[in-house]
């Protein structure tokens, strides 16, 4: 503790031993201000203060791990006040006086302790269980952030997006239908593409008078880390933005930051609109615990931001007012010091996190089951599809199916809503939500700006209001630019709430490559690894149009019980594929399953074919196997002996059985397995699928590098699968243009021959790819 006793002795120093600032005293009253709030809001920014400082003993001492505080920025305290406790609140990591004076707003509630639980680590911490140093409550409307880029800014836009679609939806969400959102953020967090964009989105929406209740309050201390903010920045950049309010106020002082949150509180609540408030502040004590301002901060620059701290201008005030004399208040600080390191030495011997499963509890916890909303029947259900009365019956694609599948959802989940670019009138690029919109209203199918950071924000903050979101990504390709959405903020908020906040959604992604030379890489895009290595996040990819019904009604399932985030990629090259071998064979064309199937989570799919079974419409008439079916037979009863296994998913998966039947007629006995669930792998069911299988072919339509196949074989392995296992898959490339893009893809014939090998070149390995020449 000697290495920090340093700063508490400069505090009372700056605090009691020199001149406090001259300050002005208007009528409090006048203000809306009784002398006892602004007692109450000062105490709030010493004990913040306070809690600083002591996080960096802790860590002095071993006891605490994450340091970086909230010193220069307490004039938030006074943003608190002004608005009510269940205005949901998106917060920086230094907006802690902020969630001291949100706490007291709830009665029993103890911001002390609850804070020091979590610099501690403690698995009682109420927010994250210990898994992480978070501003964040339930109780207190303020799910938890750990950004430092401004990705929280997208969903708490979208969380105020979502307060105007509750009221005209007459949807009950978590939040009442006058609420307010608040989001802080940093003035260098200001400058990132996230951030911008959310702004740009909020301004976007408000020009067209759509409402949007947020105030984005930026805290500016001029400083990131240790590069300076130009002076003016903030100020130039935002005061004059289309569709936004501009609010400043100094974040010296209490009285002025009030004003400006109570005038930023009122535009919000009262118009609708989005402001955005200019807290000016400084920082104190560095970035963090390590961090040594010296090396970068003159020691005049240093001197000069202590002498411009908020809590010397707030003892003014209460001196000025006479609420409370110096002397009253050393003893005060005091006091606060006592109480802060008296229950911090209780919280550090609270338990911790004993081993990996209560570490990993809250990354997928299992809610409650339930029952699934019925879909409509008898005359509403005609109505819903009175459009499509004449092709009811008839074998569809993909893209139809999944149009037809989305009707029935959307009937189903009134709470469904869903965004993204050209899913409105148009019915998007592919046909996938055509008349969507005619059906449900533009409320709930709605078009956006081109931003997926915006879409994905917009998705995750309806969420947290109670909607069950199903955004669409039109390319896999544009997800990339906003993968952090996903990553960063829609994975983690169970893990980081001990399970107490959700916001499970489909995000639908059209992805994938084999389009026939259109687009390049960015239109052919075959990487989605960026998916696999997210704990609780579920990816499923469907083949077919039949498959893509019922895996999508298991995902929206999955969501809406489950609070799953699951990642639905659509495979382009097959929204249109009606045929299998042949021009006009219509075998890849299916019947729309009737509304109550589905593919259960982690469920793979069969389809067995022999040497005198030369077509896979057996899909279409019930030949398709169930994982748990350890043999076939074929037309007499007769076991056959299945020769090799083909697992695939995707292209791949139509790519194989169409290499079925090439095996077939040279006396083949093949067993294609499709895979549905890429993340988690679905093993059990896949090993109950080979299980009488000696060879095993991986059919990976993505790279050789950081492929499900390479997962796949790693896992065959490692659960004790003892046949030969072989793969076949793209190159380490990009997709180019045209033709050019099959030489780097499998393809029917590589399949064919790398089954083949697997079969009959037992003296040798097969590669792992067969590049086509």
């Amino acid at each position: 503790m000697s290495q920090v006793q340093p700063l508490q002795e400069r505090l009372l120093t700056a605090l009691f031993d020199t001149e406090l600032p001259a300050v002005a005293t208007p009528d409090l009253p006048a203000l809306g201000i009784q002398p006892e709030q602004l007692f109450d809001w000062v105490d709030s920014q010493l004990t913040s203060r306070v809690l600083d400082l002591h996080s960096r003993e802790l860590q002095a001492a071993g006891e605490s791990f994450y340091t970086i505080g909230s010193a220069g920025h307490e004039g938030n305290a006074a943003i608190a006040a002004a608005f009510k406790h269940n205005d949901m609140a998106f917060l920086h990591y230094r907006s802690g006086a902020f969630f001291v004076q949100r706490q007291k707003q709830v009665a029993n509630s103890n911001p002390i302790y609850d804070m020091l639980l979590s610099f501690a680590a403690s698995k009682d911490d109420p927010i994250s269980g210990g898994r992480h140093k978070v501003l964040g409550s339930k109780t207190h409307f303020v799910p938890p952030q750990t950004s430092t880029i401004g990705s929280h800014v997208p969903k708490a836009v979208g969380m105020a997006h979502s307060i105007g679609l509750a009221k005209r939806l007459q949807h009950q969400g978590t939040v009442p239908n006058d609420s307010v959102v608040l989001c802080s953020f940093g003035d260098a967090s200001a400058n990132h593409s996230t951030t911008q964009g959310a702004i740009n989105a909020a301004g976007w929406a408000a020009y067209q008078t759509i409402p949007l209740p947020v105030v984005l309050v930026c805290e500016d201390n001029g400083i990131g880390i240790s590069t300076a903010t130009p002076h003016g920045w903030i100020e130039a950049g935002f005061k004059y933005r289309p569709g936004m309010h501009y609010v400043a106020c100094d974040g010296r002082n209490l009285l002025d930051v009030y004003r400006a949150a109570k005038e930023a509180e009122r535009l919000a609540r009262k118009l609708k609109q989005p402001v955005f408030l200019h807290m000016k502040c400084v920082r104190l004590y560095g970035h963090a615990g390590s961090d040594a301002e010296t090396t970068y901060l003159a020691k005049q620059q240093i001197e000069n931001n202590e002498l411009n701290d908020p809590l010397r201008t707030s003892l003014a005030l209460l001196a000025a007012y006479g609420i409370a004399d110096r002397e009253h208040m050393y003893e005060h600080v005091q006091n606060l010091f006592a109480r802060v390191r008296a229950e911090g030495k209780q919280a550090i011997r609270k338990p911790k996190l004993e081993n990996a499963a209560q570490v990993m509890a809250s990354i997928a916890p299992q809610h409650p089951e339930r029952p699934m909303p019925e879909p409509k029947t008898g005359s509403a259900r005609e109505q819903l599809f009175a459009h499509e009365k004449h092709n009811l019956g008839k074998p569809h694609t993909l893209n139809k199916l999944l149009n037809w599948a989305l009707l029935d959802i959307f009937s189903q989940y009134p709470h469904a809503i869903m965004m993204g670019e050209d899913v409105g009138k148009k019915g998007g690029v592919y046909g996938v939500t055509n008349r969507l919109v005619q059906q449900f209203g533009p409320n709930r199918i709605m078009n956006t700006l081109l931003d997926e950071q915006s879409i994905l924000g917009m998705a995750i903050g309806a969420a947290h209001n109670g909607f069950l979101p199903i955004p669409e990504i039109q390319f896999l390709a544009y997800v990339h630019n906003a993968e952090d959405q996903i990553r960063g903020e829609a994975a983690t908020l169970q893990f980081f709430s001990n399970a107490q906040f959700n916001n499970g959604m489909v995000i639908r992604i059209a992805g994938l490559a084999y389009q026939r030379g259109f687009g390049g890489h960015f239109h052919n895009d075959n990487s989605f690894a960026v998916f696999r290595d997210l704990p609780g996040v579920v990816l499923v990819c469907p083949s077919n149009g039949a498959s893509a019904a019922r895996l999508l009604r298991e995902a929206v399932r999955l969501a809406d019980e489950q609070k799953r985030v699951v990642i639905f990629l659509e495979p382009i090259a097959l929204y249109n594929q009606k045929d299998l071998h042949t021009p006009g064979d219509g075998l890849w064309s299916f019947q729309y399953p009737e509304p109550h199937e589905r593919i259960g989570f982690a469920e793979v799919s069969v389809v067995e074919l022999d040497a005198h079974e030369l077509s896979v419409n057996q899909q279409v008439t019930g030949k398709t196997r169930a994982a748990d079916d350890n043999h076939s037979a074929d037309a007499n009863g007769n076991t056959l002996q299945t020769d090799v296994c083909i697992v695939s998913y995707g292209n791949g998966y139509y790519l194989s059985c169409q290499a079925q039947k090439e095996l077939a007629k040279t006396g083949l006995q093949t067993r294609v397995i499709d895979l549905n669930w890429l993340h988690p792998l679905p093993m059990e069911s896949l090993l109950l699928a080979i299980d009488d299988c000696a060879n095993v072919l991986l059919v990976d339509e993505c790279r050789e590098t950081g492929s499900v196949s390479e997962e796949l074989y790693t896992r065959l392995h490692e659960l004790g699968y003892q046949g030969r296992v072989s793969r076949v898959c793209a190159n380490d490339s990009f997709i180019p243009l045209a033709k050019a893009a099959y030489h780097v893809l499998p393809s029917k014939d590589t399949v064919v021959r790398a089954a083949r090998a697997l079969l009959w070149d037992k003296a040798q390995e097969p590669k792992a790819y067969e590049p086509k020449t």
